[in-house]
C-alpha cells in the first residue's frame, strides 16, 4: 500500500470525512444490544429484534441505492441518504419510550444509511479506476480507525446517557451530508456531471431482471457475504449480553470492538504478507477470509472467557480485514457500469444475513446462552466457505485473464 502522500488533496479530505463519519458510528452501533437489554429492560429476543428491523430496512436501502445510481445521481442518493439517517438518529431518543416507535426509528436509520453506500462505493470505483483496490482498502483502514476512536469512548459514554451516543452520531451524520455536498458540488464543477448528476445515457442498457440472470458473478459472493454477515451476530446477540450477564461493565465489551479498529491498522503489514503468500487474487481472499471468522468462532465457542473473545476478536479482524476491500474491488473490476446495482445486491444480501442473525440467536441466547449461538457461528461460517469456494471456481477464468 503506497503512502498517502502519492494520493491527490480530495482524496485525502475524503479519508478524514470517513474517519470522522465511521467514529460517528461507532458510538452507537456496538451498543444497541445493550441499550434495549439494559436500558429498556427487554429481553435479548427483543434485542435482536431492533436490529433486525434496522437490518431489514437495510436490505431495502442498498437495493434501492444500487438500481438508481444511475437514475438520481450520486450527489442526490448520498446526501439524501445520508442527511435523512442523521435527522433520524436524532430523533431516536425521543423514540425509545415508545417501543413501536423506537423500532421504525430503526427501520428508517437502516434503510437511509444503507441507502448511500452503493452510491459511495461506486463514485469511487468509477472515480478512480487506476487506484480503486488500494484505495477501498485505505478507505476502510480509514473507517475503521474511526471505529476505534469511536468504540474507545462509547462504554463511557453508555455509562454517562445512551442517549448521547445517539444524539453525536446524529451530529456527526449531518456534518458528513455537509461535507459531501460541498465536495460533489467541486467535482461537479471541476470535472463535470458524470457521476454526480443523472444522466441516462450512461446506464446499463439491460435492465435489472437480466443483471440478475447473470448469477455466477454476484450470487454465491453475496450468499458467501450473507453468512459471514449472519454469523457474525454471535457479538451483539451473543457475546454482549453474555459479559453483561457476568457483570462486566460495557466498556469490557466496547474494547473488543476498539481492537478491532486497531488491528485494521496495525496489521496491515501481515494482511499484505497473507495476500501475497496465500491470498493473491480477490477471489481466494473471500475464502482465507472466511476461515478466518470460522476460527474465531471456535475460539467462542470453546472458551468462555474474556482473553478468548479477544483472540477470536483478533482471528475475525482478519478476515474482515481480507474480505472488506476484496468485494467492492471485484464487482467494480468485473461489471463495468452495472457495478452500483450489483453492490446494491451483494450488499443488500450481506445485510440481510443482519436480519435473520439476531433475532434467531436471541431467541438461542434467552433459551441457553452462549454456547447455542456459538455453535451456529461455527456451522454457517463453513457455509460461508463453501459459498466463496464456489464463486471462485466460476470466476477463475476472468481473474486468469486479468492477470
Amino acid at each position: 500500500m503506497r503512502g498517502l502522500a502519492s494520493y491527490p488533496r480530495e482524496v485525502k479530505i475524503f479519508l478524514v470525512a470517513s474517519l470522522i463519519s465511521s467514529a460517528g458510528g461507532a458510538l452507537m452501533w456496538p451498543l444497541i444490544t445493550m441499550f434495549v437489554f439494559k436500558e429498556l429492560g427487554r429481553t435479548v429476543t427483543d434485542a435482536g429484534l431492533a436490529v433486525l428491523v434496522m437490518s431489514l430496512g437495510g436490505i431495502f436501502g442498498q437495493l434501492l441505492g444500487g438500481s438508481l445510481y444511475h437514475r438520481l445521481g450520486v450527489k442526490r442518493l448520498i446526501v439524501g441518504g445520508v442527511g435523512l439517517n442523521a435527522l433520524f438518529l436524532l430523533l431516536l431518543p425521543y423514540g425509545s419510550g415508545q417501543w413501536h416507535l423506537f423500532l421504525l426509528l430503526m427501520c428508517l436509520i437502516g434503510f437511509f444509511n444503507s441507502m448511500a453506500l452503493p452510491a459511495i462505493q461506486a463514485f469511487i470505483g468509477f472515480r478512480f479506476t487506476e487506484r480503486r483496490a488500494e484505495l477501498f482498502n485505505i478507505i476502510y483502514v480509514a473507517n475503521n480507525i474511526g471505529v476505534a476512536l469511536g468504540t474507545a469512548i462509547s462504554g463511557f459514554l453508555a455509562q454517562i446517557s445512551y442517549n448521547l451516543s445517539f444524539i453525536l452520531n446524529g451530529l456527526i451524520s449531518a456534518l458528513f451530508a455537509g461535507f459531501f455536498w460541498v465536495y460533489l458540488n467541486k467535482v461537479q464543477k471541476t470535472q463535470g456531471k458524470f457521476h454526480v448528476e443523472k444522466k441516462k445515457e450512461n446506464a446499463d442498457k439491460k435492465n435489472n431482471w437480466n443483471l440478475m440472470l447473470n448469477y455466477k458473478i454476484y450470487f454465491f459472493m453475496g450468499l458467501g457475504s450473507f453468512f459471514i454477515w449472519l454469523a457474525n451476530c454471535v457479538w451483539n446477540n451473543g457475546v454482549s449480553p453474555y459479559t453483561i450477564s457476568r457483570g462486566m461493565p460495557e466498556w469490557n465489551y466496547s474494547i473488543l470492538w476498539t481492537l478491532n479498529g486497531i488491528l485494521i491498522f496495525v496489521a496491515q503489514p501481515l494482511i499484505s504478507w497473507i495476500k501475497r503468500v496465500f491470498a493473491a487474487t480477490e477471489l481466494r481472499q473471500m475464502t482465507a477470509s472466511a476461515v478466518f471468522y470460522m476460527l474465531g468462532y471456535v475460539m467462542i465457542l470453546s472458551f468462555h472467557t474474556y482473553s478468548s473473545m479477544v483472540l477470536a476478536m483478533v482471528l475475525i479482524t482478519l478476515g474482515e480485514m481480507l474480505i472488506s476491500p476484496a468485494i467492492p474491488s471485484f464487482i467494480s473490476d468485473h461489471t463495468g457500469k452495472s457495478a452500483p446495482f450489483y453492490l446494491g445486491l451483494v450488499g443488500g444480501m450481506g445485510v440481510a444475513g443482519r436480519v435473520v442473525g439476531p433475532y434467531a440467536m436471541g431467541v438461542l441466547f434467552d433459551w441457553n446462552g452462549l454456547v447455542p449461538v456459538a455453535a451456529l457461528a461455527v456451522l454457517i461460517s463453513i457455509l460461508s466457505i463453501a459459498s466463496f469456494m464456489i464463486h471462485g471456481l466460476f470466476n477463475r477464468d476472468k481473474v486468469r485473464r486479468m492477470a
